[in-house]
């Protein structure tokens, strides 16, 4: 996972949200356990109290649970994650639309545009998957 942090936004919310983009997209599976606070802070170069502001921010949504003395699980609850997936997705569709829409693009070219790229980057009869992580042969 990437940490890059600016400093236009608090460290501690950046740190949350990545851990939580980490989560919804399978980095962290349901039910894992989380590497320790200090691997954390020591991976993202940050002090571990930052972290620590970070979990307990990620525990207070329900997305990860502190387990006594053996440490962080993420939750179980796949209907969050699954919803907090569906969130952050929307949240960065209407983002990418707008921006769109300051260049002239309504949805329908918007859409278009993407199917072209995709198209570009699969090459011929390949089609991605719902993850995007890998090509399958198609008849189109």
């Amino acid at each position: 996972m990437a940490w890059e942090l600016d400093s236009e936004r608090p460290i501690y919310a950046q740190l949350a949200e990545k851990i939580k983009m980490g989560i919804i997209s399978g980095q962290y599976p349901a039910g894992s356990w989380l590497p320790s606070v200090r691997e954390l802070a020591a991976e993202a170069a940050v002090n571990p109290n930052t972290m620590q502001k970070a979990l307990t921010e990620l525990e207070r949504t329900g997305l990860i649970a502190t387990r006594r003395t053996n440490g962080r699980t993420v939750t179980e609850d796949a209907a969050l994650i699954g919803r907090l997936r569906e969130e952050t997705a929307r949240e960065l569709a209407r983002s990418f639309l707008h921006k769109l829409g300051e260049l002239g693009y309504d949805a329908n070219s918007a859409a278009e545009l993407v199917q072209g790229l995709q198209e570009r980057e699969e090459g011929p009869g390949e089609k991605q998957t719902e993850t995007g992580n890998e090509s399958v042969k198609t008849d189109r």
